[in-house]
């Protein structure tokens, strides 16, 4: 009995300190937001809405702006993404043939590159097409950057789907479109949403290829947008810094709540047996 309540005494000890851990930057972050003096030598603190107020309605922040950037960079991106590699995992748990294993290694390791070794060559790469500070010139590397997660994670499920659902599709007429359409893709649905609201998640928050390709106001992102607020004389906002943080990072929260029953059935359906 005494062995039982310590095991659980150290579990939610355990618990108490994760979530501190992870909890305490995000409330400070909410606290300065809301403070009238918002900055770390502050001793005295005053409730305001000041700061909202002025991300939302001062158009030199073009706050809006950046946001609707990134809502459209990320979801067409996202979009992109779980189409192609929803496709691709179809293609590997179905067919096999020659080097299937060695190719899923080769984009997995591929996707081990650090960006900052090969954001050089893309900034080139995008320069010389005429795409820097377009949506175009970000939905493409976000695309190729998201792609290798989003294929293993597809994998992982398609691989739980029996084939045997494709030979009854094949006798009852279906054609393999047909059959990918109508039978494979609903029994997967959960797990090309979750690889969906993931590569959402994963775009929306890239910083680097962000701040590369991209000039002004026009098609840059939320985290290059905020990471540039200067007030007068150079100093730093950090109220409105903490505001726009704030707003940004409510959204993919309540859609990470809302949904992480199928985002965790997405990432370990294929790790266990039903």
């Amino acid at each position: 009995m005494n062995e039982e309540r310590i095991q659980k005494f150290l579990y939610y000890a355990a618990l108490i300190i994760a979530l501190l851990f992870v909890l305490t930057p995000v409330l400070f972050m909410i606290s300065m937001s809301l403070s009238e003096r918002a900055d770390f030598l502050g001793n005295r603190y005053i409730f305001t809405l000041k700061h909202f107020r002025e991300i939302l309605t001062t158009e030199s922040l073009h706050f809006m702006r950046y946001c609707l950037n990134s809502i459209v960079i990320s979801f067409v991106s996202a979009i992109i993404c779980t189409a192609a590699a929803g496709s691709g995992a179809y293609a590997f748990t179905r067919f096999h043939f020659r080097g299937r294993i060695w190719l899923l290694i080769a984009i997995l390791t591929l996707s081990m590159f650090p960006q900052i070794s090969i954001v050089g060559y893309l900034f080139r790469l995008i320069a010389d097409a005429g795409l820097i500070n377009t949506y175009t010139g970000l939905i493409l590397p976000y695309t190729a950057w998201i792609f290798p997660l989003s294929l293993w994670i597809l994998i992982s499920y398609f691989s739980q789907i029996p084939r045997d659902l494709d030979k009854a599709a094949y006798i009852d007429g279906c054609s393999p479109l047909q059959a990918i359409i109508h039978v494979i893709l609903p029994v997967a649905a959960p797990g090309m949403f979750s690889t969906l609201l993931l590569a959402f998640i994963s775009a929306f928050n890239e910083f680097m290829f962000a701040l590369m390709m991209t000039t002004d106001y026009t098609a840059r992102t939320v985290p290059v947008g905020i990471s540039l607020f200067q007030g007068l004389h150079g100093e730093i906002p950090w109220g409105a810094i903490m505001a726009a943080s704030t707003v940004t990072t409510a959204p993919v929260v309540i859609l990470t709540l809302m949904f992480q029953r199928y985002i965790i059935q997405g990432l370990t359906r294929g790790a266990i047996k039903e």
